[in-house]
């Protein structure tokens, strides 16, 4: 085979690796190795080559889109955009889930976005978020609202940290609305940021009732890191 062959036959898995993850969020040094019939040392060497030209990030295993923190994936407009009529669907069916007057909590996301403005249309929650975005579409004459202070983790508006931890210890909540990245075959609910993971922890155990809200798009894949099992929630709402 021709150094030129070798070259595009390189080439071709990392556009392919590009796409899968575009696709799933994560992909596995394994899983790549048998789809391509290559050794896993061939795959990792395309994965460290991707690495260094900043178009995916390495991982113990496995590549994942730049920056764990969703903040070098798609810009939130993107995100925003992709599935608007199924997060739609969702954030309403989760919305009719939360009776009237409740504490609830809000996470970070384009679906929790999408269940918020829902909330919003009608009046007299308490709301407790670390999205600034959520936050935003709440009309403080009809609501109380409360910012989670931390650090702002992304374009989203989403805020982490220890202190957004504190402050979920010291409150008792009714319902806490969760998103996440990835639900896998496993059962395993999923997201890429760790420090985003604390603060749906620290809600979920301040909270009488957890939803999840995941669109179908979320099913079968994988994140970096574990949320905890999907049977921890007291619902899962999805477009079906």
């Amino acid at each position: 085979m021709t150094l030129h062959r070798k070259d595009a036959l390189r080439s071709d898995r990392q556009t392919v690796i590009l796409e899968q993850v575009a696709e799933t969020g994560y992909v596995t040094i394994e899983a790549l190795a048998a789809r391509f019939g290559v050794s896993t040392q061939t795959v990792r060497r395309d994965i460290i080559a991707l690495a260094e030209s900043g178009r995916l990030q390495r991982f113990h295993g496995g590549a994942g889109p730049v920056g764990a923190t969703e903040a070098a994936r798609l810009d939130h407009g993107a995100k925003r955009e992709i599935g608007r009529p199924e997060k739609a669907i969702v954030g309403r069916r989760a919305a009719a889930m939360v009776p009237d007057g409740a504490a609830v909590f809000l996470d970070v996301g384009t679906t929790i976005e999408a269940c918020a403005r829902e909330l919003a249309r009608r009046q007299g929650f308490v709301v407790f978020t670390n999205s600034m975005r959520a936050a935003m579409e709440f009309d403080p004459a009809l609501h109380e609202v409360h910012v989670l202070g931390g650090r702002m983790a992304g374009r989203d508006g989403s805020l982490v940290g220890e202190g957004v931890v504190e402050m979920l210890r010291n409150v008792r909540l009714d319902v806490a609305l969760i998103a996440c990245s990835a639900v896998e075959e496993g059962g395993q609910v999923m997201d890429f940021d760790l420090s985003k993971i604390a603060v749906k922890r620290a809600a979920m155990a301040a909270s009488n009732r957890s939803l999840l809200l995941a669109t179908r798009s979320k099913f079968g894949r994988r994140a970096l890191g574990t949320i905890g099992p999907v049977d921890r929630f007291d619902a899962l709402v999805t477009e079906d």
